[in-house]
């Protein structure tokens, strides 16, 4: 008896959801133009092709300067770590060495 009742519920809400979720609107927007740019120093390449993969430059240049190599040892890791970047030790290091010689 208890399945039955909870299965009219779940009939019932989806009666009742439906109309909204079908008139739902969809969202759009621009994103700024990029304004900042990587410098050619070594490892540039592998910032763009790991870094910029995920999101721009410009939010490179925001994190706060001359933090040093602790600091950006922290941010890749972060990267790998909390939002699964895919990057292999290798890079990793040379993305530290370039951000932490960079900004």
């Amino acid at each position: 008896m208890k399945r039955l009742h909870t299965g009219l519920m779940l009939i019932a809400m989806t009666a009742f959801l439906a109309p909204t979720l079908c008139a739902a609107e969809t969202l759009t927007y621009s994103l700024p133009e990029e304004t900042a740019r990587l410098g050619a120093e070594l490892g540039q390449e592998t910032v763009q092709k790991n870094c910029v993969a995920c999101h721009s430059v410009d939010y490179i240049e925001r994190q706060p300067a001359r933090m040093g190599r602790a600091f950006w040892d922290g941010v890749v890791k972060k990267m790998i770590e909390s939002y699964r970047a895919q990057i292999d030790e290798a890079d990793a290091a040379a993305i530290v060495d370039y951000l932490a010689a960079t900004y």
